[in-house]
């Protein structure tokens, strides 16, 4: 899709850490959870780490078809491994953990911060006149109410609105 406003990978990420870091929190202070919410954010750094290699894939296209889906699985898997070749042996186990990250809770949590990521990127483009990226909204916004993420809700409700506020206008809200 056309972009009003560019976004490296390494933003992306950076960005997803934060937020899966801000949804364990939740999960943990206002649901009584339990998780890591730093091993949260170690995994969302990482997660789209593959695309380095493989580029992106627009998710219509990645999630169009089985077959589509199982290649790029496919290449991704390939991707990480050479990620975790290229790792020296003292680092081996730990890239291979945070690839192939087993805990669902965390797992849920940065798909849940990915999606939430996502989202802010379509409103970003919506407000910059990007009308492509009015369908990408709300399929993105579905896609997260599917998640059933009591975290994710709860982020969206306390804090979404904050991302399109100005600097004045953050300011002020908070005094």
């Amino acid at each position: 899709m056309r972009c009003a406003m560019n976004e490296t990978l390494s933003q992306h990420s950076l960005e997803t850490a934060f937020i899966a870091h801000a949804l364990a929190v939740i999960t943990n202070e206002k649901l009584g959870g339990n998780i890591n919410a730093d091993r949260v954010a170690v995994v969302a750094m990482f997660h789209d780490a593959p695309e380095i290699l493989t580029g992106d894939l627009p998710t219509p296209v990645k999630h169009g078809s089985k077959n589509i889906e199982s290649a790029y699985e496919e290449i991704e898997k390939e991707a990480i491994d050479v990620f975790v070749n290229m790792s020296p042996d003292f680092m081996k186990d730990m890239v291979t953990n945070v690839f192939y990250e087993k805990d669902k809770d965390i797992l849920c949590l940065v798909k849940a911060a990915d999606k939430i990521s996502a989202l802010i990127k379509c409103y970003d483009e919506k407000r910059a006149g990007n009308s492509e990226f009015d369908d990408a909204a709300i399929s993105t916004a579905k896609s997260l109410d599917e998640l059933d993420c009591p975290a994710a809700k709860i982020f969206i409700d306390e804090f979404l609105d904050g991302f399109s506020l100005t600097l004045d206008k953050l300011k002020g809200k908070n005094q």
